[in-house]
């Protein structure tokens, strides 16, 4: 099952010893996910260090599709297809999963488990316990639905208590956990989804490659915002909708870009609704892509208006890294990703009007988009760069050392020298 390994990786400057067993075999890790295009879209590079610390790397997730797969080959992952369905509630599909983890584990062997997003969280962790893996950490990216309200009634309240006892079950003996905002943290604890005596470290995110997300200049005209993610309600999309009718009907020039899959979530925007929006002039609907770096580089503006619980965003870190300025809200882990005036706005959470304002600030001075960028670019790569990232989790899983200070960054002198001198000009003018 498990493929050769490419030892040595591209901007990845460790020693491989570490992954050596005492029997002389290599070591193994399992990472584990809820959907194939997860593993490449946010942990490949993860995986990847994970190698060139002489680790083999196993990757197990729903849905591998076939260029997943490619991919994964390509970087002598081994991977399987785990069935798992992420939103679902039935408990029979639930046991089929955490059953597949259990005999791939035992064929596999891996000295440590490593799984992110909840499902794979429960029942890898539960899996691991039961196979006997010493090795367990839980990467929390988001609590989502369950925990999306206070005090929830009805469906949301049983889902939330299901979720809570299960993971006091299956983490009683984790080893490590991560999360990536402070509302998550406050709930991992309070509802003791982990032990007291289990360290929770903070991590910025997934990371970006801002070495691929390079910045560039703002581009000359009106004001153009872009909206990356997939066509739901609670993405903000009708929010953002009816801002653009309010400014419009101002008479203020400019652009409106909408960028992302349709979905069969019941939130999903109708297509009949994203027509009429877009024959009112009001946005421009782009489609879905697997390569959002042209769009970004395209438009001024970066706009999230989510009042969903995310983690940490990764549209906003890929956008703030090319050196664009964001709006969102304060919904966890979004508001906390930028500084509010600085690197761009936070509007309170379904406020069309505060929305509308924000995005008035950069239509009546262009120049905002400019310096908020380079602000937005500056930060990103202190603290978000996806190389930084995956370092501190192998430091603190005790794989490498801490070989440097946080804040280091990566920088890419070119794009950022091109970026700083339309800052000045801007200051001069």
């Amino acid at each position: 099952m498990s493929l050769s390994v490419n030892h040595m990786r591209q901007a990845v400057s460790v020693s491989p010893t570490s992954g050596q067993g005492n029997s002389g075999r290599r070591r193994r890790a399992v990472i584990v996910g809820s959907l194939g295009y997860s593993l490449v879209n946010f942990r490949l590079d993860l995986m990847r260090r994970f190698q060139a610390n002489g680790y083999d790397v196993v990757a197990l997730a729903a849905e591998i599709d076939a260029e997943t797969a490619r991919i994964l080959d390509e970087n002598g992952i081994a991977h399987r297809e785990i069935p798992m369905n992420r939103t679902g509630t039935n408990p029979l599909s639930d046991l089929a999963s955490l059953w597949a983890l259990v005999r791939a584990l035992r064929e596999e062997k891996p000295e440590l488990v490593l799984a992110y997003t909840m499902k794979p969280i429960v029942y890898a962790c539960l899996a691991a316990q039961l196979v006997g893996i010493r090795s367990r950490y839980a990467l929390f990216t988001g609590l989502g639905y369950a925990f999306m309200e206070d005090r929830p009634t009805g469906r949301r309240r049983f889902v939330r208590a299901a979720s809570v006892w299960l993971h006091r079950i299956a983490l009683r003996r984790l080893t490590l956990a991560f999360c990536y905002n402070r509302a998550d943290r406050r709930d991992i604890r309070t509802y003791r989804l982990i032990p007291d005596r289990v360290p929770l470290h903070d991590i910025p995110g997934s990371g970006v490659d801002t070495a691929r997300f390079s910045a560039t200049p703002i581009p000359q005209g009106p004001v153009r915002f872009l909206f990356v993610g997939r066509l739901l309600r609670s993405k903000g999309l009708a929010l953002l909708a009816e801002a653009a009718k309010c400014l419009k009907s101002e008479g203020l020039e400019f652009e409106l870009d909408i960028l992302g899959p349709t979905d069969s979530n019941p939130d999903a925007i109708a297509p009949e609704q994203l027509k009429a929006w877009q024959d009112d002039g009001l946005l421009r609907y782009r489609g879905a892509t697997n390569d959002v770096v042209p769009f970004l580089h395209a438009s001024s503006v970066m706009v999230l208006p989510t009042s969903l619980r995310e983690g940490i965003p990764r549209s906003i870190l890929e956008a703030m890294s090319c050196g664009r300025a964001v709006i969102t809200t304060d919904a966890p882990g979004c508001g906390e990703t930028i500084e509010h005036g600085v690197s761009g706005f936070v509007v309170p959470r379904d406020d069309v009007q505060a929305l509308a304002g924000a995005m008035r600030s950069f239509i009546e001075m262009p120049t905002r988009a400019v310096t908020m960028g380079a602000a937005a670019r500056e930060l990103v790569c202190s603290r978000n760069d996806i190389h930084q990232v995956n370092a501190k989790l192998m430091q603190l899983m005790g794989i490498e050392p801490v070989r440097y200070a946080s804040g280091a960054r990566k920088t890419d002198p070119v794009a950022d020298a091109e970026v700083a001198c339309q800052v000045s000009e801007v200051a001069l003018s």
